[in-house]
């Protein structure tokens, strides 16, 4: 089983400001579907809608670096296009290899999707 290949580092990971940043509205992802978040710094988180429960994680496989968002979804778990890494969504922990993504809160308040970075 192959590990994280500390070569790829995730430079489009946001640093934590404790900021609420409003990303879009719910029905922007549908149900089932998974979305790029591109925030004002640049930075880039994926945003998966679970049933109407939203969850945010890094979007970045520490593998390789492909983009989590392009992944398989399947119930709670994303898979890496590329190479097939799997992570959970809700607690970020790769089922594939040991280790795990950063999660972030996602609230949803008026039908707006809010994430706390």
């Amino acid at each position: 089983m192959q590990s994280f290949d500390s070569r790829f580092a995730n430079l489009k990971k946001p640093q934590r400001e404790g900021q609420l940043i409003i990303v879009g509205r719910m029905e922007d992802v549908p149900t089932g579907r998974s979305a790029t978040v591109t925030l004002p710094n640049k930075t880039e988180l994926a945003l998966f809608n679970i049933n109407n429960e939203f969850y945010a994680i890094e979007n970045f496989c520490p593998h390789k670096g492909a983009p989590l968002a392009d992944g398989h979804l399947c119930n709670h778990t994303v898979e890496c296009d590329w190479h097939g890494w799997r992570f959970d969504v809700r607690t970020g922990e790769c089922l594939t290899s040991s280790g795990a993504v950063e999660t972030y809160e996602v609230v949803i308040e008026d039908g707006w999707i809010k994430i706390v970075i």
